[in-house]
Formats: structure tokens, C-alpha cells, sequence
């Protein structure tokens, strides 16, 4: 976590949901450790693997021999199952206020989790979905590929230098890094990935606008 306050200047903001304005680990856990006993996987392995990425992307690094067909159609059965239970998703403390600081701030959702699945998370945390969203549809490569940051950038019309990502998994973050971005890391899973900077939560991160249309984060 930060020790002294690091301040950032961006034109945009690009921000992941899951464990950075959502944080639905519960539900995540319960899914993904069922799908790991039920293929004979260690759980707490495929926990360490599924975070920040599609679900076929995390069936192809766990069940590497396994035809695509199948994760796909396996992956399309978990998204199902994953819309259907919100028990425990709420918002990561802090992102009420984050978001609302971010009006008139250009900034993207940019997510692994298709359209379904991303409204009905940020819908259950009680968090307003940003106009311009990335989800699994918009992109060919799932994160760690910096395809869905670079796109979010583009729809915003701001060069990727002048971007800081928000984060909380080793894809997501390496993404950002190799989509050329400033990446500020959120929570307890960020700091071991090598953002930028890393804070507990996004209480830890202040938004001020600047005269010439830039944002000021001061976070830690």
C-alpha cells in the first residue's frame, strides 16, 4: 500500500469492475471452487488463476489440452450461473463516491465480464455503469492482452500515455502496463503485480479536476 500520498495527472480514467468498484470475491469463490472440485483441480489454485480474466481464458491456462469448444460452451454456462447470484456483491468501499467524483471526467468500464454479468454486478452494488463499457463482447483476447484497455482509450479518444488504469489482478494489471497505461492497483491481490501505486481501497484515492480538462488523483 502507499506510504506517502502519489499524486497522478490523466486525461482518462480506464476501470476494471471486479475487485476494484465491485467486489463480488463471494460469488466468485463459490462458482469457481465448485467448477474446480467438480474437474478434480485444487481450488486454492484455480483461485489464484481465474481473477481478471474471461472464464475460457482461465479454463485454457487450467485445462490446457481442453478443446476451446468446450471452454467456451463451459464458460457460457458459468457466465449463467454467475448472473444468477448476486448473494454477497457489493461495491468495494469507496466507489459510490469515486464514480460520482468522476462526472464530467472521460472514463471507461473496462471489464472481463460480458454485458449480463457487468450490469447486473454494478447494479447489485448500487453503482452507476459508465457510458463507455468494455466488456468479454468488445474484445478478441481477454486480459492480460492490453486489447480491452487500448480500445477503451480509443473510444475515448485519448492517447493510452495519458490513461490511468484502475486494478486488482495480476491480468488486469499486467494489461495495463503493456497497454503502455499508469495503473494504480486496488486491494489486498494488486501490490504483488507491479502497479504504479497500490491502495487498500478507493477511500484511498481523491479526484480533482483541473482547469485544462485533466483529472488530479491524489491516492494513498
Amino acid at each position: 500500500m502507499a506510504t506517502e500520498p502519489v499524486v497522478l495527472t490523466a486525461r482518462a480514467l480506464l476501470l476494471d469492475m471486479d475487485g476494484t468498484l465491485v467486489n463480488s470475491d463471494a460469488v466468485v469463490e463459490r462458482i469457481w471452487r465448485r467448477w474446480a472440485a467438480d474437474h478434480g483441480l485444487d481450488g486454492d489454485h484455480v483461485m489464484s488463476v481465474v481473477h481478471g480474466r474471461q472464464g475460457h481464458a482461465s479454463m485454457a491456462v487450467l485445462l490446457p489440452d481442453r478443446p476451446v469448444e468446450q471452454n467456451l460452451a463451459d464458460n457460457a454456462r458459468m457466465l449463467a450461473a454467475e448472473t444468477a447470484d448476486m448473494d454477497g456483491v457489493i461495491e468495494v468501499p469507496g466507489a459510490t463516491a469515486f464514480l460520482a467524483a468522476l462526472t464530467g471526467t472521460p472514463h471507461a468500464l473496462v471489464t472481463s465480464a460480458d454485458v449480463a454479468l457487468s450490469t447486473a454486478r454494478m447494479t447489485a452494488a448500487g453503482l452507476p455503469l459508465p457510458a463507455i463499457r468494455v466488456t468479454a463482447e468488445s474484445v478478441g483476447a481477454s486480459k492480460p492482452d492490453p486489447e480491452g484497455f487500448l480500445k477503451g482509450a480509443a473510444e475515448l479518444g485519448v492517447d493510452p500515455a495519458d490513461c490511468v488504469v484502475f486494478e486488482d489482478s495480476g491480468a488486469g494489471i499486467t494489461a495495463g502496463i503493456a497497454a503502455g497505461m499508469r495503473v494504480v492497483g486496488v486491494g489486498p491481490r494488486a501490490a504483488e503485480h507491479g502497479p504504479d501505486v497500490t491502495v487498500r481501497d478507493l477511500t484511498e484515492v481523491r479526484v480533482a479536476a483541473l482547469p485544462d480538462g485533466r483529472v488530479q488523483l491524489t491516492v494513498g
